[in-house]
């Protein structure tokens, strides 16, 4: 027969759960969100679009080509006012990485609400397969007659 326990000690160890939950484990995924959404107010305030607001990329600077990155800044300007087209033309591969990043937040939240263990690493292959599409990437952006990939 198995000893139940009694009702305040339940309540105590309920107590406990919830107070690691919110204490603890969700303090990564609270901290991610709040940065996010502290960076995309700064980019409302401070217009990336606007000439002499932010520095001009280095590495487009230093060898007049865009890199991987460029156009980030303006591309989450234009998703804080929600124009998805104007966005997608500033980055298109950035807006598709955002999407995997929000992704991965709303799991790993997930896994924490639900006290799921953590979810398998990225395999070695995912890792070489992503660094290989933005290296290609950067390559194409900046070929002639690839405006389209351009930072709009």
């Amino acid at each position: 027969m198995t000893q139940l326990l009694p009702p305040t000690a339940t309540a105590a160890v309920r107590s406990r759960r919830v107070e690691h939950l919110l204490g603890r484990t969700l303090l990564g995924p609270v901290l991610v969100a709040g940065t996010a959404v502290g960076t995309l107010g700064l980019l409302q305030v401070v217009d990336p679009t606007e000439p002499g607001h932010l520095p001009t990329c280095p590495f487009l600077a230093l060898t007049g080509w865009f890199c991987p990155g460029c156009g980030s800044l303006r591309m989450l300007h234009h998703l804080g006012e929600g124009d998805l087209v104007a966005a997608a033309g500033m980055n298109p591969l950035g807006l598709l990485m955002l999407l995997a990043l929000v992704a991965y937040w709303v799991g790993w939240t997930r896994r924490v609400l639900t006290s799921r263990p953590r979810g398998a690493p990225l395999q070695g292959w995912v890792v070489w397969a992503f660094l290989v599409v933005v290296v290609v990437y950067a390559v194409v952006r900046n070929l002639p007659g690839m405006g389209l990939l351009a930072p709009g």
